[in-house]
Order: structure tokens, then sequence, then C-alpha cells
């Protein structure tokens, strides 16, 4: 059965025993942050994947996370 985009929470883990409570993929140490970090910088989802012995899952997880943690963040305008 092929995972949805809300279906991060089977694959994300908040532990504060590990990496102080960061989100991590679930059974590793291995940070969303960097996933996204990674991605951004350029590498492509296979580099992602075969730098951090992850499956395409867990970064497509990863970025359902980020986007559903921004979904509700609050922006506010600075001025000049």
């Amino acid at each position: 059965m092929k995972e949805g985009p809300g279906d991060w929470r089977s694959l994300i883990a908040v532990n504060p025993k590990i990496l102080r409570g960061k989100p991590v993929i679930r059974g590793t140490r291995v940070p969303v942050r960097i996933i996204i970090g990674s991605l951004a910088a350029g590498m492509t989802v296979e580099e992602v994947c075969d730098e951090y012995s992850l499956k395409p899952e867990h970064v497509r997880a990863a970025l359902a996370y980020a986007a559903e943690a921004l979904a509700d963040e609050e922006v506010y305008a600075l001025a000049d």
C-alpha cells in the first residue's frame, strides 16, 4: 500500500530521549532537518537515501512533516 502525504506519522518519531526531541526518521537518528537541508542544498532524493541509508518514502515523509509543520506557522512582517 502506497502511503499518502499525510501518512508521515508512521515514519517520523519525536522522542525526548532521541536528539532532544527533534523529529527523526523512526528507527534511526537521522533528523528531518538534515533531510530537508540536504535536498535544499541540491542533493537528489536518491543521494539523500544513499547518504543516510534511507528509503524514498522516508524523504517524502520528512517533506510532508515539514509542510505540515509550516502550515500553521504565523509570519509577521518586520518594519523597515
